[in-house]
């Protein structure tokens, strides 16, 4: 049986927008961006350095100790003395890296910050740009306005010529004060990128370095990856990918989580942004860490393959082919709600291709795991399986619509009809809908309908008729009125209402 041509208003509802798959692909797109926000609290855009330094730069430093005032530290500054100008930049970079509350607003306001760029460019005395360096990494680590203080106050070409020193400690400074200014958003890190800092940021990447500073480059190198509007040029992208496929290979947690973390940025968006990723042969390295019991690297590894099923067909079989399937099923299973709600949408991202991909979901038994979620899952998980759900049998064969009703789907989600939810309430009609118009074409409609009865679906449907929102009372009354009868005495038989033309959009809880 050829599968439903449902008016296009009512695919509107759907990711699988129609039958054409260039047009559902892009739907799927649409609806990521506004899904997929990462959150602070699972990558850190900007970091503060306080930890106490045994850098050999500072112990050969013979720097006394004393507790300057910030008069003092301006007076400091600003003197030919290079031993006080040392004096008063290491009391500036102790006074802003302490844990609570560090001055950050009274220092620029002083006007430390040209001095401490210039102090950057005196390559007789590394201690005094080490210091510098890191009392600069700790302004920019602030406020998006305390940031562009130091990035107006010219910091961005002495860090990025502080990259080429012959002092490790110089150059991990400049890198974790590079990382917090590209991290505040896409003016700076296109402002860093145009200054030619990849070169040089990638030339540092040895196995020589130490463990912490290969940390931080990773990290630097995902806030170069990361926002959008724009996205990063394809050239730095081109510049950046195979460090990244490198770094991927690394044992480290940190390491693979930050590298993880930029190849799902890198992936959001265009197909052609997801082409330069899958064209570097990452995936069964981003399958294999999909199976880390560590979440900081399972999380951005899942949501990276989430990325890349919005892509075209080849691009989701390429997906396929890595063993991707095979490991959904277990985080489909995960403890974690998180993780089960973004399995189930790279799930619905599958679902929403071709019939072929459709009966792979179908062969790697995801079906039970689904109607698992269905049933038990949180209720922002259980909408994202409703997703699965619609995207699957729209795009269904008549064989794989049948697997999917004998699943065991169609209780839970008669269940959902009752959920505090318009969008869910709204997308679970149609499916029904559909779910008889199909069994109808079959002459199997009556043992549907019986079986609707059977979960309790009936009742649940004819309440529906006199709910506010008018596209579902107008739902609810179609499909009582076409497939089960009369309708309520009370209900009007057409009620008039508008359909949204926008994709449906998905929030987070």
């Amino acid at each position: 049986m050829p599968t439903l041509e449902a008016p296009e208003e009512r695919l509107k509802k759907f990711k699988y927008c129609g039958k054409d798959m260039s047009t559902r692909r892009q739907q799927r797109i649409a609806t990521n961006l506004q899904l997929r926000k990462a959150k602070k609290d699972e990558q850190v855009l900007k970091r503060r350095n306080i930890s106490k330094c045994s850098n050999n730069l500072v112990s050969q430093a013979s720097v006394k100790e004393a507790s300057l005032t910030l008069e003092d530290i301006v007076k400091g500054v600003n003197s030919s003395d290079p031993i006080l100008c040392l004096m008063a930049t290491q009391a500036a970079r102790k006074m802003l890296s302490q844990e609570k509350d560090p001055p950050l607003k009274l220092v620029i306001e002083a006007g430390l910050i040209p001095k401490l760029v210039e102090f950057l460019k005196v390559e007789p005395l590394p201690v005094l740009q080490f210091e510098a360096a890191w009392a600069l990494t700790n302004i920019a680590s602030g406020t998006s306005e305390q940031t562009r203080a130091v990035v107006e106050g010219g910091a961005i070409q002495p860090l990025i010529e502080l990259l080429s020193s012959s002092h490790l400690a110089v150059c991990e400074q400049a890198v974790w004060a590079l990382g917090n200014i590209a991290g505040d958003g896409p003016e700076f890190r296109d402002n860093i990128i145009s200054s030619d800092a990849i070169p040089k940021l990638l030339h540092l990447i040895s196995t020589n370095i130490p463990i912490t500073f290969l940390r931080n480059i990773a990290w630097t190198l995902s806030n170069l990856c990361r926002n959008k509007n724009p996205y990063p040029c394809e050239q730095a992208v081109l510049q950046m990918l195979p460090a990244l496929s490198q770094l991927l290979q690394h044992h480290d947690n940190e390491i693979l989580s930050d590298t993880c973390w930029a190849l799902s940025y890198l992936t959001e968006g265009h197909n052609e942004r997801i082409h330069h990723v899958v064209s570097t042969g990452v995936l069964p390295r981003i399958v294999e860490l999909m199976t880390s019991s560590e979440l900081i690297i399972l999380t951005p590894s899942l949501r990276t393959m989430g990325n890349i099923v919005t892509g075209t067909d080849l691009q989701t079989q390429t997906a396929i082919d890595a063993g991707m399937l095979k490991v959904l099923g277990q985080l489909l299973r995960h403890p974690k709600s998180s993780i089960q709600k973004e399995a189930a949408w790279a799930m619905s991202n599958v679902a929403a291709g071709p019939r072929h991909h459709i009966q792979q979901l179908i062969e790697c038994n995801l079906l039970p795991p689904l109607v698992a979620l269905l049933r038990n899952a949180e209720f922002r998980v259980q909408k994202e399986a409703v997703w699965v759900v619609a995207n699957f049998a729209t795009g269904a064969s008549p064989s794989q619509l049948s697997m999917l009703v004998h699943s065991g789907v169609l209780e839970p989600l008669l269940n959902l009809l009752t959920a505090p939810d318009m969008k869910i309430i709204t997308i679970i009609l149609d499916i029904v809908s559909y779910f008889l118009q199909e069994a109808d074409k079959l002459h199997e409609k009556e043992n549907l309908c019986l079986l609707i009865e059977e979960f309790g679906g009936i009742g649940k449907i004819e309440s529906l008729q006199l709910h506010q929102n008018c596209y579902i009372s107008q739902s609810a009354l179609n499909i009582i009125e076409k497939h089960f009868g009369e309708p309520l005495p009370d209900c009007p038989k057409t009620i008039e209402h508008n359909r949204a033309k926008a994709p449906a959009v998905k929030l987070d809880n």
